[in-house]
């Protein structure tokens, strides 16, 4: 069974880029769509980046473009990714990384899909 927005007889458009709020005191997570083996969000970051000891190392394979904005990406072996609108990272099950930081400037927004092995 899957749940996604803007779906139904005639499924309405909805927009990415959209209906970010002016303040964001910690990154907003919105789920899009989900099914038993797949959830696409859409992730909005301001400044925002990972807790300093935090470090993601999740079950599911991410693949995740950014759509504006900018980013940073650590990777557990201490190496660096810079990411600009347009770019895409695919994260392997288990990868252990975490975001070192995003723009204070403007929004970043990003769309992940994870997905199962």
């Amino acid at each position: 069974m899957s749940a996604c927005e803007g779906t139904g007889q005639n499924p309405t458009p909805l927009n990415l880029m959209a209906d970010i709020p002016a303040e964001l005191p910690n990154e907003l997570t919105q789920i899009l769509c989900s099914g038993a083996a797949v959830r696409i969000e859409r992730i909005v970051s301001c400044g925002h980046a990972s807790e300093a000891d935090f470090w993601y190392q999740q079950h599911e394979h991410e693949w995740v473009i950014l759509l504006s904005g900018g980013a940073i990406l650590q990777w557990g072996d201490g190496s660096e990714q810079a990411l600009a609108p347009g770019d895409y990272v695919f994260i392997p099950a288990g990868t252990r990384h975490r975001v070192a930081g995003t723009l204070a400037s403007e929004p970043s927004i990003w769309l992940a899909v994870f997905f199962t092995p």
